[in-house]
């Protein structure tokens, strides 16, 4: 018999963890199915029930699967945050560059304006989009300007946007970046405060994406994303 070592353990808890998430994905498992018992799963995934064990209460801490007392394992039925842990995980340890951070916020901001511009009640979310960039242009004006303020008025900017696509997933997507992002963006933020120039183009920056979003002009969103980044870049 072959001996387990620490590595091959994980790498069986992985497999048996891959294999349900890919059968919940193909619609073996669908959301609020009760999964089969251990030792079905065991043979399914030729795994011990050990690592069953182990793979299905990882999963469970992350909110793809919850478990009934007395009764059964089950796939959520709800979207739960924690799902996306994982993946915030990965993108923090991979140590990316900014120009991978850049490359990637660029790509979800396309993408929600894409959205959110052709929504027929955009106009219902304007409001409180301009309420915050009002919010975050005062505060570029003051005299001491927070740093961490204008940064936290910038994320609640571009969150604002990203509700006006009334989808939670995009929602969520957008605020997960916001989040990995901030520390390249704090350092470039500092900089742009130091010159009133920079200052006055970054508001105007945020206006043209307002622009873009009352225009509806689809064909203006990439070039406004990218002119967006100029000083994170």
């Amino acid at each position: 018999m072959q001996c387990l070592t620490d590595d091959n353990v994980n790498s069986v808890v992985d497999r048996v963890m891959n294999g349900i998430i890919n059968d919940i994905i193909t619609d073996k498992y669908r959301p609020g199915d009760k999964l089969p018992t251990e030792t079905e799963l065991s043979q399914r995934y030729d795994a011990g029930r050990n690592s069953v064990r182990e793979a299905v209460k990882i999963l469970q801490a992350y909110g793809v699967l919850y478990i009934k007392r007395a009764d059964g394992t089950y796939v959520s039925e709800n979207y739960n945050q924690r799902m996306l842990d994982p993946m915030l995980y990965s993108i923090i340890l991979r140590k990316n560059s900014r120009d991978d951070f850049v490359g990637l916020r660029s790509m979800i901001d396309i993408g929600v304006l894409s959205v959110v511009v052709q929504r027929r009640d955009v106009t219902e979310y304007l409001p409180g989009i301009y309420l915050t960039f009002g919010e975050l242009s005062a505060e570029l004006h003051c005299e001491n300007a927070d740093l961490e303020r204008v940064v936290e008025l910038d994320n609640r900017f571009h969150q604002k946007i990203a509700e006006a696509s009334r989808n939670p997933m995009i929602c969520t997507m957008a605020e997960y970046i916001n989040r990995i992002t901030i520390p390249s963006r704090l350092e470039t933020t500092r900089k742009a405060l130091s010159d009133k120039n920079n200052i006055d183009n970054f508001i105007e920056l945020h206006r043209e994406i307002l622009n873009v979003i009352e225009s509806r002009k689809t064909e203006d969103i990439v070039r406004v994303v990218n002119e967006h980044y100029i000083y994170w870049k």
